[in-house]
């Protein structure tokens, strides 16, 4: 009984603020719906085939595209070195530790408007154009210009400033794993610097490595509140730059209201990330005995 009495609460919540809407919306996904939640004409999989025909649908999806090439492999690197320079520090590990985990803390919308009113405003009284203007630079409008698209410095630099810390925490777990024999040998066999860290940290840390990989890729897929919040201005939003859960934010909760097709297509996309999800870990081979 007791149990329950601690588990129900947390149950209940999950099952109606979770599992509910996701039913309703996949089952949205098969009628006409406009501004409305209540199913009217039965489409079948109409709804599907327009969000696979619509430009702006596929074209969200290369926007996801571009800054996954960005965020992924930049955030994997810097959130590694983070991790071995930490690890290697002997004075001070814990405060270095907090000070680079601490970001993750911070709310994705504030860090938005910092990064948009403070940093790169686009006017002089802005951090990064008043660094520009100490070297003779004029301001730049980041935010403002398609081309060359200075907006992508903007947010991929917010949300490097925002995760860094998190996968730095999940490789220095990894590396604390590492028996400090492995070192010793090699340090007796005279190997050091690039060669321990090829042969004995990377082989080490491929789980991790993996892990994090995987946890990279779907939050890039998710990627909604700095493109929402950095590139939007008076309720309005430039017509690029749009992954797939701002256009159908815009799509379902719009002035059209279609939420027939924002469930289709947020249908289509949970499919694709758990897709990549599980290709990407049965190619790196996650879950192998011994990982």
């Amino acid at each position: 009984m007791w149990f329950w009495v601690f588990v129900g609460p947390f149950v209940i919540g999950l099952v109606v603020f979770v599992y509910v809407p996701i039913a309703w919306s996949i089952y949205l996904s098969f009628f006409d719906s406009y501004n409305t939640v209540t199913p009217t004409t039965f489409v079948g999989l109409g709804n599907y085939v327009d969000m696979l025909r619509d430009p702006a649908f596929r074209s969200s999806l290369v926007t996801f595209l571009v800054f996954a090439a960005f965020i992924v492999p930049v955030t994997f690197v810097a959130s590694l070195g983070v991790a071995l320079l930490v690890a290697r520090t002997t004075v001070m590990q814990a405060f270095f530790r907090s000070v680079f985990f601490l970001p993750v803390a911070c709310s994705y919308v504030v860090a938005s408007l910092i990064w948009k009113m403070s940093i790169f405003s686009g006017i002089r009284s802005g951090l990064a154009n008043a660094v520009l203007g100490w070297f003779g630079i004029d301001s730049v409008p980041w935010l403002s210009l398609a081309q060359p698209p200075w907006y992508w410095l903007v947010i991929v630099t917010a949300r490097l400033w925002l995760q860094i810390g998190f996968y730095m925490i999940l490789f220095l777990a990894g590396i604390q794993r590492i028996s400090p024999t492995l070192y010793e040998a090699a340090a007796i066999d005279g190997a050091e610097g690039w060669k321990v860290l090829r042969h004995i940290t990377l082989p080490q840390l491929r789980a991790t490595s993996t892990a994090v990989l995987l946890l990279l890729l779907i939050n890039a897929f998710q990627a909604f509140d700095e493109f929402y919040n950095i590139l939007s201005t008076f309720g309005t939003y430039p017509p690029y730059a749009r992954p797939p859960l701002v256009y159908l934010y815009y799509t379902a909760l719009g002035s059209g209201q279609d939420f027939g097709h924002g469930s289709a297509g947020a249908v289509i996309l949970t499919l694709i990330i758990a897709i990549v999800a599980v290709g990407q870990s049965r190619l790196l081979r996650l879950g192998d005995r011994g990982d």
